[in-house]
């Protein structure tokens, strides 16, 4: 019996958790939750940043780790509603600088560390930030603003973590002297703001989405107990100032759990970061499964993986190989996680679905004027519940073409089948209409990645004079497969598994594709990189490279 299978056994049914969740009253604000944790859990390991040289810290000692901060910044001025810009790698001063301003009722704005000057400019101005948490490795960036924009801001208001330069403070010098309790001078509630939290923002610049106390206190309890499991460690290997590593703590604060954080993302270390800590549950990237067989696959403790948008072929072999209980989930920036697949549904296994709604979140398919569609019918996925985005950060125009009332609009295609489940179908400004027919971009993608031989594929459209849009294809070789060879096969294999209207004509070659801080492929600089996006290419239809 594989692991999935025992995990669906003898268990309250979802609809009995999700009544309790939500019955059960939520924590203020997140420093109370911090606190809870620190109580109940005090000399249990609560951060372990593996790869570098910090040892595990203890949720007793993070505490005190945070309140020192908390009062380091109430000194330097840092007020409640103070905006902080944030930019920092994968260390153990991210989480606290967080946890700081929550206690503060301050705002974190977390910014991506690889952003140039004028991204970082970008940013700092469109969020108001006044204070800026920097890494000595991300000061190029800070100093190509030009003196008379950081004088603007103020040196005195950096803080550098590692080897400070020049004028700028040091962020350990925050903690020094202060003392490891807290009192705080103002009340924060679950309604206050907490982050001003950038979209990937895949065409232009991002938006920053208003996110409170309540969104990562609710998206952190959603993940902690929806499917009853005794999470005890738990693997972060995306960045901190994405989104997930922070719901991922708060949701090991619930469990009193570890939170184990790797510096960067790795297809090739992951199944032996889950063997080597003992990982309970983890965001699993679909790469892992692109990688060689190993004897250990199948040698670890995790009690559950999610997935994104694995092909239906995929998930069965995935959960096969590693027996593993993988299950699909469906989340955006604005609303935290808004679906996700119950570890008891085992025969959705390799449906296609994204499953049902987690607790206190509501979703529905709707048409163009925010009517619901019937069960079957194609339509924008709607959502609503508390504590998701108040709005984005300036820009009211922006807020109310998201909203049907108070349902967001998430902009991506669903269907819901008469069982209640939600089917994904493709972004709604990612349709490719070619010589009248509507071309679902999720479906060629899903189609791409299950060929043995691809690693990476991105489907975007091509003007044209006679059908309107033509479909490219940017796709990735497995490390070692030849590209005069593969095309053939790949074209034939296209022709096996699509209509003919919807076959790619251009095909591209890359090494890699061009990715966001959320591990999304940028296709504005896939297309942005050619003024011609065709050239390059292989067309089917001429039988030639462009």
């Amino acid at each position: 019996m594989s692991r999935a299978q025992i995990l669906s056994l003898d268990r309250p049914s979802y609809i009995e958790r999700k009544k309790k969740i939500e019955s059960e009253p939520l924590p203020s604000n997140i420093g109370e939750l911090l606190e809870d944790a620190a109580r109940t859990h005090a000399g249990r390991a609560a951060l372990h940043f593996f790869e570098s040289d910090s040892p595990p810290l203890a949720y007793e000692a993070l505490l005190a780790q945070v309140n020192k901060l908390a009062n380091g910044l109430a000194a330097e001025g840092v007020k409640k509603g103070a905006h902080v810009g944030v930019m920092l790698p994968n260390v153990p001063e991210f989480p606290i600088t967080w946890l700081a301003l929550a206690r503060l009722g301050a705002v974190m704005v977390p910014i991506n560390i690889s952003y140039t000057g004028r991204e970082l400019k970008y940013v700092i101005d469109d969020s108001e930030a006044q204070w800026l948490v920097i890494h000595a490795d991300c000061l190029a960036a800070w100093e190509e603003i030009g003196q008379e924009h950081r004088a603007m801001r103020g040196a005195d208001k950096v803080f550098v973590v590692g080897a400070p330069g020049g004028a700028y403070a040091s962020w350990q010098g925050l903690l020094d002297g202060q003392s490891g309790a807290f009192l705080p001078a103002w009340e924060v509630g679950p309604d206050d703001l907490m982050n001003i939290q950038y979209t990937s923002g895949t065409t232009g610049f991002p938006k920053g989405c208003m996110l409170t106390h309540g969104y990562w206190l609710i998206s952190g309890k959603q993940n902690a107990f929806r499917d009853g499991l005794p999470y005890r460690r738990i693997l972060a290997s995306t960045p901190f100032f994405y989104m997930d590593p922070q719901w991922q703590l708060l949701m090991s604060m619930y469990r009193g759990a570890c939170l184990c954080v790797a510096k960067r993302q790795s297809a090739s270390r992951f199944m032996s970061w889950v063997h080597d800590y003992k990982i309970n549950f983890a965001l699993m990237p679909d790469v892992v499964l692109k990688q060689p067989p190993s004897k250990h696959d199948r040698d670890h403790e995790l009690m559950r993986v999610n997935v994104y948008g694995l092909s239906k072929d995929n998930h069965v072999l995935l959960e096969e190989r590693f027996d593993v209980c993988a299950r699909e989930a469906f989340g955006m920036t604005e609303i935290g996680t808004g679906l996700f697949m119950p570890v008891e549904a085992t025969d959705m296994v390799g449906s296609g679905s994204c499953g049902i709604p987690v607790p206190f979140r509501e979703a529905r398919v709707a048409d163009a004027d925010g009517n619901t569609v019937p069960d079957g019918e194609i339509g924008e996925l709607l959502v609503r519940g508390p504590g998701i985005m108040k709005g984005y950060y300036n820009k009211p125009d922006a807020t109310a073409a998201s909203f049907h009332g108070d349902w967001f609009r998430t902009g991506d295609l669903f269907r819901r089948d008469a069982r209640g489940y939600f089917y994904i179908v493709g972004r709604i400004k990612e349709m490719i209409r070619r010589a009248g027919e509507n071309i679902s971009v999720h479906e060629l993608e899903s189609v791409l990645l299950a060929y043995p031989e691809i690693c990476e594929a991105a489907v975007v459209a091509v003007k044209d004079e006679i059908r309107g849009e033509e479909v490219k294809a940017y796709v990735v070789p497995q490390r070692g497969v030849r590209r005069d060879v593969l095309l053939g096969p790949l074209i034939d294999y296209c022709k096996n598994n699509l209509a003919a209207f919807k076959v790619p004509r251009y095909f591209e070659f890359r090494d890699v594709l061009p990715r966001t801080a959320s591990g999304k492929v940028a296709k504005h600089m896939l297309i942005s990189d050619q003024q011609d996006p065709r050239a390059g290419s292989y067309d089917r239809v001429a039988d030639a490279w462009r």
